[in-house]
């Protein structure tokens, strides 16, 4: 069984190296600045040793840090797992990443029939972003806790236009991952929770891992969400939000030590091959949302991460109270994360999230 080492305990109680160190001080920063997160939480796996390094509180109300093995909502880093899954059928051959919505769903939109899965996967269709539409903020405004179906996601943006001509440009859009969901159903007959059991959580071994849409509550132990505030404590969001809306784009519950896990299964091969990795590591200019360390560029449902230590590959991930990234090597043995329980900071507190990942991957690879 891999050691844990909780980097949480009194000087001299854990040797640290400076990088490890670094990373810690940066956390507390972050904790301690005006708008900040309650708690943070960083992994960092190498062979044999994940290093876990926690700060402040997992829940305002108690003393308790956020540990590796708490529940939490890992946000949009839920649309690799839908790459998981679409590139598991590319390799299956039930799927090809120049078919079309067209061809594969011609009850959606015929105005966007021409877009490809290719486009969808790194964010170059033009699809509207439903996040952005009015249904999405009625809902979040007179029902934010009441179940939405996959399909009353689309219904949202149906009426929508494309932004831009399909493969003309980057634009970050969660209906692109939605429709990869619907697509992956439509082929397999299978609903998308099933696929998620059968080709990912189960070959990785993920059994803290969980797809919910009816079930706002978190499983416990678990880190609560807060909305940043710059003066005191913000409104626990940790059930504000049914995570239905979010489905294929962001619904997935798990844990820091599986979301390591996860982004190493995910760049080790465990879930397609070589071939199809190749594809999706064809990347184009184009942020994470929020952005991650260094220079990002995108793939397909993998996002690239140039940092002054070394480049490291995942996605990031934003959701009422988390904001989430997880990024691996590309031989998928080392792995880092980082959580903190507030919304996608910005501004001043975004760079200093970043600069703390950037330290982590310096700690990660070494440097």
């Amino acid at each position: 069984m891999i050691g844990l080492l909780l980097l949480n305990v009194p000087a001299g109680q854990a040797k640290q190296s400076s990088a490890e160190r670094a990373v810690k001080h940066g956390l507390e920063r972050l904790v301690h600045s005006a708008g900040g997160p309650v708690g943070a939480i960083a992994t960092i796996h190498r062979p044999g040793k994940t290093t876990v390094i926690s700060v402040g509180r997992s829940d305002a109300r108690r003393a308790g840090r956020p540990r590796a093995g708490d529940h939490m909502r890992i946000a949009s880093v839920a649309k690799a797992f839908s790459g998981a899954v679409a590139l598991h059928l590319v390799r299956e051959g039930r799927l090809s990443l120049n078919d079309t919505i067209g061809e594969l769903r011609p009850d959606l939109p015929q105005g966007w029939a021409a877009v490809s899965v290719r486009q969808m996967l790194n964010h170059t269709s033009g699809l509207p972003d439903y996040t952005k539409s009015d249904g999405f903020f009625k809902q979040a405004e007179t029902d934010p806790r009441g179940f939405v179906a996959p399909e009353g996601i689309i219904d949202w943006v149906r009426e929508g236009k494309l932004a831009f001509s399909p493969g003309s440009k980057y634009e970050y859009s969660n209906t692109d991952n939605i429709v990869i969901g619907l697509i992956a159903q439509k082929l397999t007959g299978k609903p998308y929770r099933q696929l998620l059991e059968e080709v990912v959580f189960r070959p990785a071994r993920l059994r803290q891992t969980t797809f919910p849409t009816h079930r706002i509550s978190l499983p416990g132990p678990f880190i609560h969400g807060y909305a940043a505030s710059t003066d005191g404590v913000g409104a626990d969001l940790t059930t504000f939000l049914s995570p239905s809306g979010a489905w294929a784009s962001g619904a997935i519950v798990s844990t820091p030590r599986e979301l390591g896990t996860f982004i190493r299964s995910y760049l080790g091969l465990r879930f397609f091959s070589r071939a199809e990795q190749r594809q999706q590591m064809k990347f184009v200019p184009g942020s994470s949302s929020p952005p991650g360390p260094g220079k990002n560029s995108a793939g397909l449902a993998l996002f690239r991460y140039q940092t002054r230590c070394g480049t490291v590959y995942g996605h990031t991930g934003n959701f009422p109270g988390y904001v989430q990234w997880a990024a691996s090597t590309a031989n998928g043995r080392r792995s880092v994360t980082t959580t903190l329980n507030i919304p996608a900071p910005s501004g001043k507190l975004l760079l200093k999230l970043r600069s703390v990942q950037a330290q982590a991957v310096c700690a990660l690879l070494g440097k």
